[in-house]
């Protein structure tokens, strides 16, 4: 069970709301990376609620930022923000291997 820091300005962190972004973090652990200090900023805003997060992995920072007028659905969309982070990160090394690469292929004549 990691430790999740949830802050939140102008706005109280409800149980429920505690518990929501706790189980669309555990989805991030399908990853098998580490979070190192997971770390979430809820806000209000006039007309929208903010939600920010940064994470620590070994393979670098997470950082993402999503905003909408519903707190949960802010929360789901910075969740995605971050799935889509650490999947880059995660499979970074493979996307420039290549078999072969151009240089290396000598023209047959």
């Amino acid at each position: 069970m990691m430790i999740v820091n949830i802050t939140s300005k102008q706005m109280e962190i409800t149980e429920a709301i505690r518990q929501h972004v706790e189980e669309r973090l555990a989805k991030l652990e399908k990853w098998q990376t580490d979070l190192i200090n997971p770390h979430i900023v809820l806000s209000k805003e006039p007309k929208d609620f903010v939600a920010d997060a940064t994470i620590n992995t070994p393979n670098g920072t997470l950082v993402a930022s999503a905003k909408h007028e519903d707190m949960y659905t802010a929360i789901n969309e910075l969740i995605a923000k971050l799935v889509r982070q650490l999947n880059k990160v995660q499979h970074k090394g493979e996307a420039r291997r290549a078999n072969a690469s151009v240089k290396d292929i000598s023209i047959a004549s």
